[in-house]
């Protein structure tokens, strides 16, 4: 999808679920917000179910992680680790550790993003966050370490997600998957550890039911 060069005066919101009429728009975005870019990443953008067989190129690749690695993290510490599967028989070596849900989407897609986390992801921080001695904080400390990777590698592949969108390509995460066992297929030479699964490509045709509900700012939100 194309995305505009206009930015757009108001941001549009959605009419209640109930019926009600929509709140008054809000106040206008803020210069050089543009409002088919909201569109294109959030209002329009769906998870796809089929793909076109279309290969996503090597470079469109690079251009994702050179987005992906600018999203802030804790300290800098940037502990999301990308295994890009471009091939039919890297996809088929996944088979086995997906579940039946997820096995025709993922064979169909171009791309399969294996998002996983580097334990060791302290290991870099005296380059990544050099101002203070950081790698003393987790080394000491395991749970704290898995519980900072597992939550910034998961904000890394949000922002894959939101990248890909920007750059035209659909993506549909999974966790449907056995991830004990893509551990030991792909990941066993690294240490790293699979946190959830990413197809990345270009979705076949419109979407074949609805948008499913959201919840309400009044349900998922405080005003404090």
């Amino acid at each position: 999808m194309a995305v505009g060069t206009e930015p757009s005066e108001t941001i549009r919101l959605p009419a209640d679920e109930a019926g009600e009429a929509a709140p008054p728009p809000g106040p206008p975005p803020a210069p050089g917000v543009d409002e088919a870019v909201l569109e294109q990443v959030f209002r329009t953008a769906r998870t796809p179910r089929r793909w076109r067989d279309i290969p996503v190129a090597e470079a469109m690749l690079h251009a994702l992680y050179d987005l992906v690695k600018l999203g802030p993290t804790s300290g800098n510490c940037s502990p999301g680790r990308f295994v890009f599967l471009t091939s039919r028989d890297s996809r088929e070596r996944l088979r086995p550790a997906l579940s039946s849900g997820n096995v025709e989407r993922t064979m169909a897609a171009p791309v399969t993003v294996i998002v996983a986390q580097d334990p060791l992801f302290y290991e870099q921080l005296p380059r990544l966050y050099p101002d203070v001695e950081a790698r003393s904080w987790f080394a000491a400390d395991i749970v704290l370490a898995e519980e900072t990777a597992s939550r910034n590698s998961s904000l890394q592949g949000g922002y894959l997600i939101l990248a890909a969108r920007m750059l035209g390509l659909d993506a549909a995460p999974m966790s449907g998957f056995d991830a004990d066992k893509v551990d030991e297929i792909f990941l066993s030479g690294q240490g790293w550890r699979s946190n959830f699964l990413l197809n990345l490509g270009y979705a076949d045709g419109e979407p074949s039911h609805p948008r499913l509900p959201r919840l309400a700012f009044d349900e998922a939100c405080l005003l404090l």
